[in-house]
């Protein structure tokens, strides 16, 4: 009895992978219009109720082997998969076939692609001779090519080295994916486009890491590796305040790495300092440089509600964690809380100061899990100019001595 149960489940087992289930798996990923694929292929990782879960699981499920990888490794390991098959069809130059399935997973670097599937389809028609010349009226051939590509060729192949791969053998795909998200200066999407202020750098990674005493950001020490949107680039301003909308106070900051600290009056009288992390020497346009600030706050009456990054300048690349669990690329917050610990953490993006505050319901991605008094997150999606990502908290509800409540404002990333 034991046997046939046993025979039965693994038979389930191999149904799950089968190409036709994989490739529904792929056609799902390739309609989605919010998002690029490996923003899904985590959350079936991380929630098991999702509808992502529920679709991707053929995908995702494979990669438990992998111990002791966190949901972002894992993520990456099938998208590095599904790539390596994808490099193996055809040429990016000639082939239809190749060239259908980088329009469906918005691949090779291009910054705009089309929200609908038949929509990035058209976007190839002017292709030099891929689809004919004069171009095709129709994305009738874009479909084709996209049914034979599946079919054919990604689907069965996937299936099949999901059948096999185990352990330690998706490392090499982990590799394969952090390469393909490291690119070297993405561009805003279209309608978030930097402010006439902005400062003149993107950030390919930007690691923020907290130290909380009581309910106080004590210390913020932060990691930021820019590139030069334009010469003559001779440091970066560092906005950290503290208090409420109408008291905002600086918070000293010092020049750990690559930068010196440099001070001048506000704009008006009463506004905070102006704290400028100074480089060594000007960067040229597209020249890199790493520095590191940090940013102390003595005043352990303040009470914080969240740890927000401000982009102010040209946004932050995506997310990318290495086969060890390094962040290498984009935005991560980390924060580590004394013996006062919230009830409930989770992390935002976009949203006004209210949203940010409502704690989402039991279950939510959004939530985070609080491990020997460490709270962490890395976002994946690239975070965009004049927007807001973080942290936030929701504190038990006791009698304490912090001033409560206060709406601290944010520090620029």
């Amino acid at each position: 009895m034991v046997e046939g149960i046993v025979t039965i489940q693994l038979e389930r087992d191999r149904v799950s992978c089968s190409a036709a289930v994989v490739e529904a798996a792929l056609r799902w990923l390739a309609v989605r219009k919010d998002g690029k694929p490996l923003r899904f292929l985590r959350y079936a990782i991380e929630d098991p109720a999702s509808e992502s879960a529920a679709v991707l699981g053929c995908l995702v499920r494979p990669t438990e082997s992998m111990i002791t990888a966190s949901p972002e490794v894992r993520a990456l390991a099938v998208w590095g998969l599904i790539l390596d098959e994808i490099e193996k069809i055809g040429s990016t130059n000639e082939s239809r076939r190749r060239n259908v399935l980088a329009a469906a997973f918005r691949l090779d670097g291009r910054a705009e692609w089309k929200s609908t599937l038949d929509d990035r389809f058209g976007q190839l028609k002017d292709l030099p001779g891929v689809f004919g010349d004069p171009p095709p009226s129709t994305t009738t051939p874009m479909h084709k090519a996209w049914r034979r590509a599946m079919s054919d060729k990604l689907a069965p192949c996937l299936a099949e080295n999901l059948e096999i791969l185990e352990g330690e053998a998706w490392r090499p795909y982990v590799e394969i994916a952090r390469a393909s998200n490291a690119i070297p200066e993405p561009r805003a999407p279209r309608g978030r486009v930097p402010s006439d202020g902005a400062q003149p750098v993107f950030a390919e990674r930007l690691l923020v890491a907290v130290e909380m005493r009581c309910r106080t950001a004590y210390r913020r020490l932060t990691v930021r590796n820019v590139i030069a949107r334009e010469d003559g680039v001779e440091g970066y301003m560092a906005r950290a305040l503290t208090g409420e909308t109408d008291g905002l106070a600086s918070i000293p900051i010092k020049a750990i790495f690559g930068c010196h600290v440099e001070t001048s009056p506000g704009a008006q009288p009463g506004d905070p300092l102006v704290v400028e992390l100074s480089f060594p020497k000007p960067l040229r346009k597209g020249e890199r440089h790493e520095f590191i600030s940090l940013a102390c706050d003595d005043d352990l009456d303040e009470e914080r509600k969240w740890i927000n990054v401000d982009v102010d300048h040209h946004g932050i690349a995506p997310g990318v964690v290495d086969a060890d669990g390094r962040v290498t690329g984009g935005l991560s917050i980390s924060v580590t809380f004394d013996d006062c610990v919230p009830d409930a953490c989770w992390w935002y993006a976009e949203q006004t100061e209210y949203e940010r505050m409502v704690r989402p319901p039991a279950g939510d991605r959004h939530l985070l899990e609080i491990r020997r008094g460490v709270v962490e997150h890395t976002f994946l999606e690239p975070c965009h100019p004049r927007e807001e990502y973080g942290i936030a908290f929701r504190w038990p509800l006791e009698a304490g001595p912090h001033r409560s409540p206060t709406w601290p404002a944010s520090v620029s990333g």
